[in-house]
Order: C-alpha cells, then sequence, then structure tokens
C-alpha cells in the first residue's frame, strides 16, 4: 500500500483517499462501480465510504443500493478483510433517526445488504439533537461489543453534541467516537474551522471530510461558459459565481501547475495537509475519474502552497 493513515485513535489503517460510494447505484451501475472499486484497490485503496440511504434520492431507488454493490462486490472479490468499510445509519427513509432500537435494527439490515457480519467503521449520519446523546452511544456501544461495529464515528454533528458524547463515553467506559465527517474543503471551511476541529485535534478524532471537492468545483471543469454534463453540476456552478470562488480556482491552477498536477489531486492535498485530516473522500463514477483523486497519497505541497491556497479560500 502506498501510503496509509492511522485512523484516529482507532487501529484502522486507511488510505489517505476514502472512495464515495454514493454514486454506486446512482450515477455509476453496477458494472461501472465494480469497475471503480477494482481500480481504487488496484491502485492501493482500502477505504470505502457509504450510507444505508445512498441513494434513496433517486426515483425508483429505496437507500440501500450502494451498500447492495458493495457487498456484491467483496463478495465476487473474497477480499473483505483487506478493505475498511465505513456506512452510516439514521437517513434511510425506513430507518430513520438515532433511537436505540433504530440503530440495531438499521445496522442489521446494513450488514444483510453488505453481506458481511461486521462494519469497520459506522456513523451517525446526521444528530438528531432531541435524541439523549446516552441512548445513541449505548446502543453503538451495544454494536461494538456484538463485534457486528468495530469503531464508532460521528458526521453532521456540533460541536456541543460531539463533546457531550465523548465526555459519556468516557464516564461510562463506552465506545467512543474515533472520527468525525465534516462538510469540509478548500471553498467550505466554516463549518469544521472551528470549535469541531479544536475539538478533534484535542480528543484525538480523525477527519475524513465529504464534499471534499465541492460537488466537482474542485476539479477544475467548471469554468466560466464550460458546460459540464453532471448530476452535481448546479452544486459546483454556485461556487463560479463567488470571488471566494475564482480566487481559489486561480490558486489552485498556479500550484497545479508548479507539480504538473491535476486541479483535484492538489485540492485534495491541501485537506489532507489540514490538522486531524485522515483522508478526504471523493467519489468517481467512471475509472477515468480516479487518477486524478488518487495522485493524493503521492502529492506532497509545501508549506507556502498551503499557505496560498489558505489564503485564497479566506
Amino acid at each position: 500500500m502506498t501510503s496509509v493513515r492511522k485512523l484516529g485513535t482507532s487501529d484502522l489503517e486507511v488510505f489517505p483517499l476514502a472512495l464515495g460510494g454514493n454514486v454506486f447505484g446512482w450515477t455509476a451501475d453496477r458494472e461501472q462501480s465494480f469497475a471503480v472499486l477494482d481500480a481504487y484497490t488496484a491502485a492501493g485503496g482500502n477505504f470505502v465510504d457509504t450510507a444505508d440511504s445512498y441513494s434513496a434520492w433517486v426515483e425508483g431507488n429505496k437507500g440501500g443500493e450502494s451498500e447492495t454493490i458493495i457487498g456484491e462486490w467483496v463478495r465476487a472479490r473474497g477480499n473483505r478483510s483487506d478493505v475498511v468499510i465505513a456506512t452510516k445509519v439514521s437517513q434511510h427513509p425506513d430507518y430513520p433517526g438515532l433511537s436505540a432500537a433504530n440503530i440495531r435494527a438499521a445496522a442489521d439490515a446494513s450488514l444483510k445488504r453488505l453481506g458481511t457480519d461486521y462494519i469497520d467503521l459506522y456513523y451517525t449520519h446526521f444528530d438528531k439533537p432531541e435524541v439523549p446523546v446516552e441512548e445513541i452511544i449505548g446502543a453503538l456501544d451495544e454494536l461494538v461489543r456484538a463485534c457486528k461495529v468495530r469503531h464508532i464515528a460521528a458526521s453532521n454533528i456540533s460541536a456541543e453534541r460531539l463533546k457531550a458524547s465523548l465526555d459519556f463515553s468516557e464516564r461510562e467506559g463506552l465506545a467512543r467516537y474515533v472520527a468525525l465527517q465534516p462538510h469540509y474543503n478548500l471553498v467550505s471551511r466554516d463549518t469544521y474551522e472551528g470549535d469541531l476541529l479544536d475539538l478533534a485535534q484535542r480528543a484525538g478524532l480523525a477527519a475524513v471530510p465529504y464534499f471534499a471537492l465541492a460537488s466537482g468545483f474542485l476539479t477544475g471543469k467548471y469554468r466560466p461558459g464550460a458546460k459540464v454534463d453532471s448530476a452535481r453540476a448546479e452544486g459546483a456552478a454556485k461556487h463560479l459565481a463567488t470571488e471566494r470562488g475564482q480566487r481559489v480556482l486561480a490558486a489552485l491552477d498556479e500550484v497545479a501547475r508548479a507539480h504538473d498536477a491535476e486541479v483535484a489531486t492538489v485540492a485534495l492535498a491541501w485537506l489532507a495537509a489540514q490538522p486531524t485530516v485522515a483522508a478526504p473522500i471523493a467519489s468517481a463514477r467512471t475509472v477515468e475519474q480516479l487518477p486524478a483523486l488518487l495522485g493524493v497519497a503521492d502529492l506532497r505541497l509545501t508549506q507556502d502552497e498551503v499557505a496560498r491556497l489558505t489564503n485564497a479560500s479566506a
């Protein structure tokens, strides 16, 4: 494996790019998904991120399509022990929320779709503040004790709720979050930088940022006047209209030229250089999109380059 990073305080060692499974069963069919997963692992990748709700938003889908494809692929390749699989609970149409009963039922449904008897990293997908952290952590701890889940993590959670969760785990000697999945990239820094990042650093949590390429904007393919055929084009294009977005693109272009690298690789390398970040998440619909993502494992930015990008995105 090229270079692996330790995931927070856990014993998981992961490739510095997590492969996003949100496109599997959505914009990538089973065959395309298998090809992307094969190419990612052939390049040394071992960290696949999905959720029980992917891709319930697609007409005709029920949720769980991505997990099902990943499960079929793992079975076909016989490589379960080589792959770190992360999935999430709270957003599946049939298993909404974070009540203890729902967490248990949703985990069993995920295990069935994944065709495995354990999940390496299990996230609460969106925090539900109406559910006490004691109930959530208690249910997650049960899954860890039953060996259905190896480690637990949180996504889309406030610093207050995260701290309360960590404190409860410590106090009661229960399973403790080892990672955090924040919305974080060069043009969206506000939700993570600040209280959440400070807490993650103090608690030794690893960050695994989602929307690492801002719905494709940070690949550099969205330019004034350019038309891009993508289900996420609208989300990416909004950054083009801002002065910040244009500044960031200019800085990315400059650093990319210096390294003869893709713009996307540089954007991911900036994230990978940030405190607490273990592996940004990025998804590929096709094998052709993978090299620019995988390049993050080998690209080291200088301190000046990191600062240049940080200032451009301020």
